[in-house]
């Protein structure tokens, strides 16, 4: 099998890349980079039609397998290049792939949009093309999910499982990690919210996630 992922880090592609490097898997990178109109290229169109990165090819012995977007390309990963044995990233019971599979697509559908405001407002754009209000109005409306994420923390640490769905770092920390670390600029948010602020922590400080950000 021979797996390529295309995309850089310095966008959703991390999702997979990260997966990839979580998972220490031989795999080939292609560096897409969404800005410089090579997702639109045809022979990428062929692949992803939409035209976004990532995208993720599986080249398997019953032919190639594609992934597009990129929490299902970083499930897909984590799930059939993984070992489901309590130990890595991929989900090891009915439970932890439940629960992976709810706060990735929670992360998307509740947070997403806004922690990328927050992120782009109050730390990627040139100050001159800012617009504080946005972000602060991006920030109020997260305070709703991250008391969520707030609270389930909470009770995982009582069970002693400090991470999403276990005791260890698992695909459901990767994929939901990836996108609220977007919010961390917001200092009030994380000080709210300070289980949440230090797995994010946590998270981010996973030696896969640094190569990944090194390496592109």
């Amino acid at each position: 099998m021979s797996l390529t992922i295309y995309g850089i880090a310095a966008s959703r592609a991390v999702r997979p890349l990260w997966a990839a490097h979580e998972l220490g898997l031989d795999f080939k990178h292609i560096e897409l980079d969404y800005q410089g109109g090579g997702a639109r290229a045809p022979d990428f169109l062929a692949i992803n039609p939409n035209g976004h990165v990532p995208a993720v090819v599986d080249a398997r012995p019953e032919g190639d397998v594609v992934v597009w977007e990129s929490m299902a390309c970083a499930l897909y990963i984590a799930r059939h290049h993984g070992v489901a044995d309590g130990q890595g990233i991929t989900p090891a019971t009915p439970r932890e792939d439940a629960e992976a599979l709810r706060w990735s697509f929670w992360a998307m559908t509740e947070t997403e949009a806004d922690a990328l405001t927050v992120l782009m407002h109050l730390f990627v754009m040139p100050p001159e093309r800012r617009k504080p209000e946005l972000a602060a109005a991006a920030e109020r409306r997260l305070a709703t999910p991250f008391r969520v994420i707030e609270n389930h923390l909470a009770q995982q640490a009582r069970a002693g499982q400090p991470f999403l769905a276990a005791a260890r770092f698992t695909v459901a920390d990767l994929c939901v990690a990836s996108v609220l670390n977007w919010a961390r600029p917001a200092k009030a948010l994380m000080d709210a919210n300070p289980l949440t602020h230090d797995w994010l922590r946590r998270c981010m400080a996973r030696p896969a996630y640094l190569a990944v950000r090194e390496n592109g």
